[in-house]
């Protein structure tokens, strides 16, 4: 099975569709932080180490850039790219296609795009997956989502929503039997304009996608569902070639056929009507299944959806994390031996990489011991009690919320756990510590992790002697990457640079799941008999 990766990141559908069966045809990432990890793990291409023997890739091609050597393009901002075509520094290899056969382009999707536009003989050779047999048979990959998500903006003409319609267009150009495309669950709710009008993305992008002669399977999955030890609840759409979608008939079951009724009729009306993103085609034409409720849990475990919820217990932070610990690790959980035996073919690294602890003051230790403890009690009115004090806007703690708090131990300036004496000490060591944040928040070990989860300052650890923010590698664990994936370049960032910077950090918190690729895998692979 050939596949073409779109916006790729540092690789964790990559690394999933690969553990499916799927051979990657060409793979493209606007940010040469994350071509960086790319090109570690996939071609065992160590970018850093080349720039600094002034020696060039192999592998990694720029689609154009301000600089002629790879140094300065690792730290260079995609986003002043040269255009295709301007004046710039290109690695394309015009006269010979296929030396980007099983390659990674670096450049903007936009440009790429505009490449295929101009030069039908690379067109036909995606289409072909470079003369492969069996052609192209997947396109998939996951567009920015920062104005989709609800923690984002929500602008409904963000230049950061026109990716997904590029995606589009790419798919349109190459043709795949099938393309899949990857969302935060935010897609799914819609915006108002200035008029109060409402616009569903969700609903404009299958419109797009029926136009170009794709049947849109439209799903709300969760990451949790399928073995991630994360709530990570993602928009899926698998878009099927309507020729392809024909030649299943007597390879799916009845029941796996019939979720397709539904995204047939809006092909249908969407051909019939020839409508395209600014058509007027009415909203509720076509509904997603939703996995994360009963009645749509049912349609995925009885047909081929199933691996995308196929887990049988939900994983834990603790079962993801508590080998990692610095004080008192445990052994390694069943959980940690099976991912690493699932992704055992990308080989060994040293032990303890992109584990490096990150320098929290001891002020900042005794707040996240507090966060512990409110995390612990788990009510909202007792962490808005404890958070008026913290943030200056009360002095005294109501007596009902200290009888809750009184009996928990608390880090003091001696580095000990011990409980308050009194309701008055309390409210002086609240009033010591205090913070405008409310957002960060202590994981919970029995629990999966939380889905806002992408930069340091998102989280503490549970354990209450390891009160610090987790490291690259249990932020990796948690989303479900093994431990010989190594992420390189930057690891964190900060100021003007976190808007085109993608470090560490960042890596991890955008991608796909490994273990959501791997579902998504198997589920494509059955679309492909």
């Amino acid at each position: 099975m050939n596949h073409i990766e779109l916006f790729a990141g540092c690789g964790g559908l990559s690394l999933g569709l690969d553990e499916a069966g799927f051979e990657l045809v060409l793979a493209n990432e606007l940010s040469p932080m994350a071509a960086e990890t790319f090109a570690y793990n996939f071609f065992g291409e160590d970018l850093e180490e080349l720039a600094n023997q002034n020696q060039m890739p192999a592998h990694t091609f720029w689609l154009n850039s301000k600089n002629d050597s790879l140094k300065p393009r690792l730290r260079e901002n995609p986003f002043e790219f040269p255009a295709y075509g301007a004046k710039g520094c290109s690695d394309l290899p015009e006269e010979h296609w296929e030396a980007l056969n099983g390659n990674l382009v670096v450049g903007s999707i936009i440009e790429l795009n505009r490449l295929l536009d101009a030069k039908s003989v690379l067109v036909e050779q995606l289409r072909s997956a470079f003369g492969r047999d069996g052609g192209l048979d997947l396109v998939s990959g996951g567009p920015p989502c920062q104005s989709f998500s609800m923690a984002g903006k929500r602008e409904k003409n963000s230049d950061k929503n026109t990716l997904p319609w590029e995606f589009a267009k790419f798919v349109k150009h190459t043709q795949p039997k099938i393309a899949l495309l990857e969302n935060v669950t935010g897609i799914l709710r819609p915006f108002k304009d200035d008029d109060g009008n409402q616009f569903h993305a969700w609903y404009e992008v299958a419109k797009v996608f029926a136009s170009i002669g794709y049947v849109p399977l439209c799903l709300h999955v969760n990451a949790r569902q399928a073995g991630v030890a994360q709530n990570r609840p993602r928009f899926i759409m698998v878009a099927v070639h309507n020729e392809h979608l024909a030649t299943l008939n007597g390879v799916l079951d009845d029941a796996s056929l019939s979720l397709f009724d539904k995204p047939i009729a809006f092909y249908n009306r969407v051909q019939s009507e020839v409508v395209d993103q600014s058509g007027d085609l009415p909203f509720g034409l076509l509904d997603y299944i939703d996995a994360t409720k009963p009645a749509g849990l049912q349609k995925f475990t009885g047909t081929f959806l199933h691996p995308l919820v196929g887990a049988e217990v939900e994983v834990s932070v603790q079962e993801a994390l508590d080998d990692l610990k610095i004080h008192i690790p445990a052994q390694p959980s069943a959980f940690i031996q099976r991912l690493n035996q699932t992704f055992a073919r990308l080989g060994e690294h040293p032990a303890g990489l992109n584990h490096d602890l990150r320098n929290n003051s001891p002020l900042v230790q005794r707040r996240f011991r507090l966060y512990q403890v409110l995390q612990q009690v788990g009510d909202r009115q007792v962490t808005r009690a404890v958070f008026s004090i913290l943030k200056g806007e009360a002095d005294v703690l109501p007596a009902d919320i200290w009888d809750t708090l009184s009996d928990f131990e608390y880090q003091h300036e001696n580095g000990e756990l011990y409980a308050f004496a009194s309701k008055h000490e309390f409210e002086q060591y609240l009033l010591a510590h205090p913070t405008k944040k409310q957002t960060q928040k202590a994981l919970i070990a029995n629990s999966p992790a939380p889905a806002a989860l992408s930069i340091p300052d998102d989280a503490c650890h549970y354990d209450e002697h390891e009160l610090r923010v987790l490291t690259v590698r249990e932020m990796a664990r948690i989303q479900s990457f093994p431990d010989n994936f190594v992420f390189r370049s930057k690891i964190t960032t900060g100021g003007q640079m976190r808007k085109f910077e993608v470090p560490q950090y960042t890596q991890v918190g955008n991608a796909v799941p490994p273990l959501l690729g791997l579902a998504l895998g198997k589920v494509i692979a059955k679309l492909l008999p």
